[in-house]
């Protein structure tokens, strides 16, 4: 009996669909041949139904179901007298729950599906956890992050939730002045998400859960938010915090709980570790105090050397020119200064947002002309593939329809395949339609996309929104090798420290005032660029010696001190 209780049987409901098969599962099960019940399906049935406590774990039902909808899987020993949550027969389990500490913020990371959100949904009080038994209750009425209910502008409904009086502060600290007379309606991804940081943070509660802070948000931002999060600690409050940008994560977090397990499947809550060890653990794949590996590979951030390095190869490479031009919209202006990039090479823009990184490549893309230019030559013109900042998406068919209108050639192409499509596992999207994708599928099918189509300059704005912190890793990756291989360049704009120390082979540095008048940089070191840009942050990194991935000095610590007074923000050593 104990071996038959590590075994859990998924069905997804939006794959089965039992009026248009012929029962396979059933018909080919050992267990149904023997006359017991362990898979009850009819063409009149919803769903399938499988008998976790009946199931053998043959997994023949899994290889015959024509959908794919069946997944049989082992778990680890011990895992099921531990069972917080399970929404149903033969859908998602959640094992243990996060444990946070008074005074403490607590981070959780994990990769999306795997109960985060629904962990939190628990220790708020929004679900009830049934610890398996879930015959007995009532399925809870699930509240959405930021309440579509929300009517009227900003300042009246932070005006009305301001039990702290902390209002001007917080309207100062996460820049919410400007927009303090807008309708609710009518804000942008990033001023919604510093909004809804303030509504939570001007209210008197014990417990305060932040579900992925830092998204829409630029790096000077994203710390500020950090600032007002880590400002709600008090000696009886508790903070919880889902995050993937993981230098966000660091730098906010004073311990860590990881989730491991299979998306859409089971989660399981580890014991809490600190910070370093959390994350470090996480991207092991390895949890040393259970002796569990849960991912193949670990993911490190070595930053390789690239292949630019040496004279001699750097001769192999053609070379673009711009010259330096501006151009006013509005009440904005850019200053470009003149500059030159290569093949084979990615360039990430560092800014905060209203900079007008977008700006810049509209003109090199010919989109846009510029108001003035330099004398030397004109701006020469380059077929540009783009990814927008936002997906917004109108096609009505499946993506596989849509990759097959959109980059017909390289979706057949054996290379591309297996460069592009098969690490951001575009395969398991293929049959489903375009306008039912989450945020995190919609971004890998548009990463897809953008690098299927034959340009002389890819421009990807954002990779990293809505994927999660293991996503971001394979999505930086992937687009490193396709521009290496295909010997293109790629402008990135991306604000997740990590995955953008991870891509450049060189940075431009955006200053000014965002909004109003603003200056780009020529192309420059890696090293010197984010120097340049972090030290008007008035920040410092360093990095784990373990797999060498960032992390943010706290603010006067040592190390911070240190690095500045030595001018050295950005610290690339080993």
């Amino acid at each position: 009996m104990a071996d038959r209780l590590t075994r859990i049987a998924i069905v997804s409901s939006d794959r089965c669909k039992p009026k248009k098969c012929r029962q396979e599962c059933k018909k080919s099960c050992p267990v149904v041949m023997t006359g017991k019940l362990c898979i009850e399906v009819s063409s009149t049935s919803k769903i399938a139904f499988i008998s976790e406590e009946l199931c053998i774990g043959c997994g023949i039902c899994v290889k015959k179901c024509p959908f794919e909808a069946i997944q049989i899987i082992n778990l680890p020993k011990d895992l099921d007298k531990d069972t917080t949550h399970r929404y149903g027969p033969n859908t998602f389990k959640l094992h243990r729950l996060p444990v946070p500490r008074p005074g403490q913020v607590l981070g959780l990371v994990g990769t999306n599906g795997i109960g985060k959100s629904t962990a939190l949904k628990v220790l708020a009080g929004k679900l009830k956890p049934n610890l398996g038994r879930f015959d007995a209750i009532i399925k809870p009425q699930y509240v959405d992050h930021i309440p579509k209910a929300v009517r009227g502008n900003v300042n009246e409904v932070l005006s009305q939730k301001d039990e702290r009086e902390m209002k001007l502060e917080l309207c100062k600290d996460l820049d919410l002045n400007q927009v303090l007379d807008r309708d609710v309606g009518d804000l942008s991804g990033g001023e919604l998400q510093r909004f809804a940081i303030a509504v939570v943070a001007i209210q008197h509660a014990e417990i305060y859960m932040f579900d992925e802070p830092s998204s829409y948000l630029d790096v000077k931002q994203r710390l500020k938010a950090a600032q007002v999060v880590r400002s709600l600690l008090r000696p009886n409050s508790y903070v919880i915090v889902v995050e993937h940008d993981l230098s966000v994560l660091d730098y906010l977090s004073d311990f860590i709980c990881c989730l491991y397990g299979k998306p859409g499947a089971y989660g399981v809550v580890t014991l809490p570790f600190s910070v370093r060890e959390g994350i470090n653990i996480f991207l092991a794949g390895f949890v040393p105090t259970e002796n569990l590996r849960f991912r193949d590979e670990s993911l490190t951030f070595k930053v390789a050397e690239t292949p630019q390095e040496s004279a001699e190869e750097i001769r192999t490479y053609a070379r673009y020119k711009y010259p330096s031009m501006s151009k006013t919209q509005g009440g904005f202006k850019l200053t470009v200064k003149e500059g030159d990039f290569t093949d084979s090479q990615i360039i990430v823009m560092l800014g905060e947002n209203g900079t007008g990184k977008t700006t810049f490549i509209r003109l090199l893309a010919g989109l846009l002309k510029p108001d003035e230019k330099g004398e030397e030559d004109e701006v020469p013109e380059f077929n540009v593939s783009y990814k927008p900042q936002k997906i917004s998406p109108k096609f009505t068919s499946t993506v596989r329809h849509l990759l097959h209108q959109k980059i017909r050639d390289s979706y057949m192409h054996p290379q591309f395949n297996t460069d592009v499509m098969k690490p951001l596992q575009i395969e398991a999207l293929m049959d489903q339609d375009v306008i039912n994708l989450s945020g995190g599928e919609l971004q890998r099918v548009a990463l897809c996309l953008c690098l299927g189509k034959p340009a002389d300059i890819y421009l990807i704005d954002e990779p990293s929104a809505y994927l999660d912190s293991e996503q971001r890793i394979v999505a930086a990756k992937v687009i490193k090798r396709f521009i290496l291989h295909a010997k293109k360049t790629a402008f990135v704009v991306e604000h997740d420290f990590i995955m953008a120390t991870y891509l450049a082979d060189r940075v431009i540095v955006y200053e000014g005032r965002p909004s109003v008048n603003c200056s780009a940089n020529a192309p420059q070191s890696l090293l010197t660029g984010m120097n340049l840009f972090l030290s008007h942050l008035d920040i410092t990194f360093r990095r784990d010696p373990t797999n060498f991935r960032p992390r943010i000095n706290k603010l006067d610590s040592t190390k911070d001190r240190e690095q500045k007074s030595a001018g050295s923000y950005y610290y690339l050593d080993d």
